[in-house]
């Protein structure tokens, strides 16, 4: 293993977030014969889910090897803002409402343990990845949101979850009640990452990183797992990519979502020393961390439907929101990221539907995927290992969806449908691209011919098909990550067309670009 320094991690987006800078990035070794090996179980996809799984199958004796399409990290886990809680988005109250008193009950267990996971691999192989403890607050700022809140804090006390109410907590913003909870914590997301791969490989662990699984086919008892020309055998396989990819059921229980950060430096010191929380929608969040020996307040939220809203608005938004109870005096990163929100409230881990036995998946982790990820991994490992797990049936992504969640369902795929059909008539007709700036893209039409086009700050163009691979709705640019973001199932593509996450497994056709495009 080589260590590097000082390289900038490369993530899903042109924006950089905090944990990409200054980490020293764990090099894996370069496997020899991985087609002629056959492996316990290929884990797909090398954030916290699959390298949290690999390290517990590893350390259970099972031969494992990681596939990693891009590098580790690449995904969400980069762009996390890495609270460690002990309530999630969906609330308990809700949990219970869809799963009943035993479900909500599960739910909350299995949050606590995501989060004991993460401690006690931090105590045992000593991690140095700024874990602290704090304080949790959430507040509310009117008559609806007090009655929201005492829902929260009704439905945490029915599952053992400690919370209760204060006068007062460290954020300058008025409130009407406010909750605190004792115990949340907070990380660096990259080091902790960095330190379960070098364990991962110090036990005997493989990772291919640059190795994109298009499709897995089965026989004769084995799965085969292709990469272009590269096949890797398998008993068991795990898709640890956040949301499946290709065509399944998850493109109907899972809507994309994008959530953006900022870390700014601030004129005083006033810097909140807990976890905040705002109950507005969509809400805000706060916390503060030190950066290379700086310390910068974390500030999220605004949160939409990818390929919906304007991120360059979402982000005005958010620093006109800081800015109102802090005085800032730089704004050091900002970033975005994408999470998926379950149609029932709960996560889905275990045996993939419509696939064949021993393929399993951990998707829909809301906005808790720290915590939801690393108890995912203690499930597909016990799977794995031919255990039970007590969250296997609350989890089974094959259960039968409750039917409080049946309006979410067709509310979600409705609009997919929506966009399928109205986007294709807002395209811009134009007959020359000369408009579009370095540094910007759009969909336009051109003599009859949709294009996606991106000027370089050389004035090159890259035209590539608007037309999403995955389910052939139109894709739209996002300024903000230089990014075509599909606005149906999530997927999203680079200014060449190569797929940065979602569920699509081919890039967006390219367009050989006529010269008198080039010049117009």
């Amino acid at each position: 293993m080589i260590n590097k320094d000082n390289a900038i991690l490369s993530r899903d987006g042109n924006d950089v977030s905090p944990w990409q800078t200054g980490v020293p990035s764990v090099v894996a070794p370069k496997p020899e014969g991985v087609g002629d090996t056959v492996h316990d179980c290929l884990i797909i996809g090398a954030g916290i889910t699959g390298l949290t799984t690999a390290l517990l199958l590893r350390r259970a004796g099972k031969n494992t090897m990681i596939a990693e399409a891009n590098s580790i990290g690449f995904g969400t886990t980069s762009g996390t803002s890495a609270h460690i809680n002990t309530f999630a988005d969906t609330t308990y109250a809700e949990a219970e409402s869809a799963f009943g008193e035993k479900g909500a009950k599960g739910f909350a267990n299995a949050i606590n343990e995501g989060f004991a996971i993460i401690r006690e691999n931090i105590r045992e192989f000593r991690m140095h990845c700024d874990f602290e403890e704090k304080e949790g607050y959430l507040y509310a700022e009117d008559e609806d949101q007090v009655k929201q809140l005492n829902d929260v804090y009704q439905g945490a006390l029915k599952v053992g979850v400690q919370a209760e109410y204060i006068n007062k907590f460290p954020f300058p913003v008025p409130f009407q009640k406010a909750l605190k909870f004792g115990s949340q914590a907070q990380f660096h997301p990259i080091k902790y990452l960095q330190a379960l791969l070098h364990q991962y490989l110090q036990q005997g662990g493989v990772l291919l990183e640059k190795t994109f699984i298009d499709r897995v086919t089965t026989g004769d008892g084995l799965h085969t797992a292709h990469a272009g020309n590269k096949t890797i055998k398998a008993k068991q396989v795990i898709y640890a990519t956040h949301v499946p990819p290709g065509w399944n059921a998850f493109n109907f229980l899972c809507a994309p979502y994008r959530s953006y950060v900022m870390a700014v430096k601030l004129k005083s010191h006033a810097y909140p020393d807990a976890l905040v929380y705002d109950m507005q929608e969509p809400y805000h969040y706060f916390r503060s961390h030190v950066i290379d020996g700086e310390q910068l307040l974390l500030a999220g939220g605004n949160d939409h439907k990818t390929g919906h809203d304007d991120p360059e608005k979402a982000f005005e938004s958010l620093e006109k929101y800081v800015r109102k109870y802090f005085s800032v005096s730089s704004v050091k990163y900002k970033w975005s990221s994408q999470y998926y929100i379950p149609v029932d409230g709960l996560p889905y881990i275990g045996q993939m539907p419509l696939t064949a036995k021993g393929i399993y998946c951990a998707t829909g982790f809301n906005g808790n995927g720290m915590m939801l990820g690393s108890i995912a991994g203690k499930i597909l490992a016990d799977l794995v290992c031919g255990k039970e797990s007590p969250y296997q049936s609350l989890f089974d992504p094959c259960r039968i969806k409750p039917i409080d969640g049946f309006k979410e369902f067709v509310s979600e795929n409705a609009d997919v449908a929506y966009h399928f059909i109205t986007d294709r008539f807002h395209i811009h007709e134009t007959d020359s691209v000369k408009r579009i700036t370095p540094g910007t893209g759009k969909v336009v039409e051109v003599d009859g011919q949709k294009i996606a086009a991106y000027r370089d700050e050389d004035g090159g163009i890259h035209a590539l098909s608007p037309v999403c691979t995955h389910a052939k709705c139109v894709v739209g640019w996002n300024q903000e990550e230089k990014s075509w973001d599909c606005p149906c199932h999530g997927a999203r593509y680079d200014i060449d067309g190569k797929v940065l996450n979602g569920p699509a497994l081919r890039p967006l056709e390219k367009i050989a670009t006529p010269e008198t495009l080039l010049q117009s």
